[in-house]
């Protein structure tokens, strides 16, 4: 599997500004959990209206915060000294292991 994070993980590095970039895990950590929030906020309001489906303004809207939480993954991987592309690969192969063994549906995170 050929993936182009770890591209996106140095361009996206470029534009970390926060205090102790570098050498502070919980300033993404934190902005990873409020992004994914304005995500489930976001199909939350769609619930809400009672709509079944996404207009194609939401998909974009929802598009844009999926990229923000994809920038905070990205700032976790570095502040932990991992390449992107290496937690993309070990996700696929967890996830094609527990597929073969007939556990995706299971409960428990080491399965």
């Amino acid at each position: 599997m050929e993936n182009n994070f770890n591209e996106y993980q140095k361009e996206a590095k470029k534009t970390a500004i926060y205090k102790d970039s570098g050498n502070n895990f919980i300033y993404p950590t934190l902005g990873l959990a409020g992004e994914a929030g304005e995500v489930a906020n976001k199909i939350k309001k769609v619930l809400r209206s009672g709509q079944t489906k996404l207009t194609a303004d939401q998909v974009q809207e929802i598009k844009k915060e999926l990229g923000d939480v994809l920038w905070y993954i990205a700032q976790m991987s570095t502040e932990l000294d991992l390449e992107l592309d290496d937690v993309a690969t070990n996700n696929i192969e967890k996830l094609a292991s527990r597929n073969d063994r007939g556990v995706l549906h299971a409960d428990g995170d080491n399965r």
